[in-house]
C-alpha cells in the first residue's frame, strides 16, 4: 500500500512539471517592442558593455559598489521594458506543495 502511494504521489507531481509551453515550430505573435523600449534596451545594452570593458583593479571600494548598483538598476529597466516572463505566486506555491505533500 505505501509503494501504491508513493507511485501516486510521484505521477501526480510530474503533472506539475511543466510551465511553459513547447514550441512547436509554428510562427508565433510575439508581442511587439515600441521604438522607445528599443531605444532603451538598446541604450542599457552599450552601458553594460562599457562597464564589462572597465578595468576595476585600479577602482576604489566605493566606485565597485557603485557599479553594483548602476547594473542593478539597469537589470530592472531592462526587465520592466523587455516581455516579462511567467510568473507564480507565492501562495500559489505553497498551495501546490501542499497538495503534493498530501496526495
Amino acid at each position: 500500500m505505501k509503494k501504491l502511494f508513493v507511485i501516486a504521489c510521484l505521477f501526480l507531481s510530474a503533472q506539475f512539471l511543466v510551465a511553459a509551453p513547447v514550441d512547436s515550430g509554428k510562427d508565433t505573435k510575439k508581442e511587439e517592442l515600441t521604438p522607445e523600449q528599443i531605444e532603451t534596451l538598446e541604450r542599457i545594452e552599450n552601458r553594460v558593455e562599457e562597464i564589462k570593458e572597465m578595468d576595476f583593479s585600479e577602482m576604489s571600494r566605493e566606485e565597485k559598489k557603485e557599479i553594483r548598483a548602476e547594473l542593478k538598476t539597469l537589470r530592472t529597466e531592462a526587465k520592466a521594458n523587455g516581455n516579462g516572463g511567467i510568473y507564480i505566486s507565492t501562495g500559489a506555491i505553497i498551495i501546490i506543495l501542499l497538495l503534493i505533500i498530501i496526495l
